[in-house]
């Protein structure tokens, strides 16, 4: 009989070994359920032939080589992925919606003498409790905001409280991008979907009892917005304001973008979009500065110039303040020192 979720936590409880995404990879890669296993048992392109079938031909014909198409892939996974697997174990599948997928695979893994159980309403009841907690949902958190200027290692000092115990959202490393013009990691970042995912499996995990620390950010971290549950939350958190030396924060820059340092065209490619703001004239001065290798000052050309009066204005003046952080300098004992008075000044 197929599993209700009526809630994230649910995920935690099942009594599975394993979740099976029977989707297609693309399906898989967009967003899944967390840990769950991808066994496809349409390809992409298979997926896309059976759908043309049914559309331009007949519903029967398009069942009948589905069919034949999901028999042959589970023949495939049975003799590799689940090859190995013991008469006790128990998998749980989920498709898209309908439940064809999922349960013409769960079919012959029963008769094979699994017990085997699918996901009511497949993905899109998993991706509905996403949904509610975090576009319909206030969020049951005591969230405390990391604030600063550009280069003044908050992420660091996320690390350096979550290495203490502290509850702590890493936007920037959910959302693979360092929420700059600059952030741009390799691989590239998520679909929308899997980071709010990530997120809600995040979130599930904390208790609304203590304070759950995130860095100040804007709506958008590269090209992923945050929902408006945590948006909602987070412009009225409590903040915490780091400041730092322009010499340390400058340094922390250098060492958090050596991919740019060690990338001459594409630190190049990233100062040309900094011409709308500051011309051709001062954006070639810096382009200078990296050919010179006098990366230490390009960073804080960039810091006085571009990103601390970019931060004046977006900066929120209403929001609660909670403490000002003067820190002398960067190095990891001095963010070490910082969290545990964070984490005292929080409650």
């Amino acid at each position: 009989m197929p599993i209700t979720l009526t809630a994230l936590s649910d995920l935690a409880s099942l009594p599975f070994d394993d979740i099976i995404d029977v989707r297609s990879p693309a399906e898989y890669a967009e967003d899944h359920v967390p840990g769950a296993l991808s066994l496809p048992v349409l390809s992409d392109e298979e997926r896309a032939r059976v759908g043309t079938i049914y559309v331009q031909e007949a519903p029967f014909r398009a069942r009948k080589v589905g069919a034949a198409l999901v028999a042959r892939n589970a023949a495939a996974h049975l003799e590799g992925a689940l090859a190995e697997k013991p008469g006790g174990w128990r998998p749980l599948l989920y498709c898209w919606r309908g439940g064809q997928r999922s349960g013409s695979f769960a079919a012959i893994l029963r008769e094979i003498g699994w017990r085997v159980d699918t996901i009511k309403g497949g993905y899109k009841s998993y991706r509905a409790l996403v949904v509610r907690m975090l576009y319909e949902t206030p969020l049951p958190l005591r969230l405390v905001v990391v604030d600063g200027g550009t280069g003044t290692a908050k992420t660091r000092l996320l690390h350096a409280l979550a290495g203490q115990g502290a509850q702590v959202i890493d936007l920037e490393g959910l959302a693979a991008h360092r929420g700059s013009v600059f952030g741009a990691m390799a691989g590239g970042q998520p679909a929308q979907k899997g980071f709010e995912s990530a997120l809600a499996t995040r979130i599930i995990g904390f208790d609304p009892a203590r304070p759950v620390f995130v860095e100040a950010e804007s709506s958008k971290i590269g090209a992923l917005r945050l929902p408006p549950s945590l948006w909602t939350a987070m412009i009225t958190a409590p903040r915490v304001d780091i400041s730092a030396p322009l010499e340390a924060r400058a340094g922390h820059l250098v060492d958090e973008y050596d991919d740019m340092v060690r990338d001459p065209e594409k630190l190049d490619a990233v100062l040309s979009k900094l011409v709308r703001y500051h011309g051709h004239k001062r954006v070639d001065e810096w382009r200078a500065l990296a050919g010179a290798g006098a990366f230490t000052d390009l960073c804080k050309a960039l810091i006085v110039e571009h990103y601390d009066p970019r931060y004046a204005r977006i900066s929120r003046a209403d929001a609660p303040r909670m403490a000002t952080f003067e820190l002398p300098d960067l190095a990891d004992a001095t963010l070490q020192a910082a969290a545990a008075r964070l984490r005292a000044e929080a409650g």
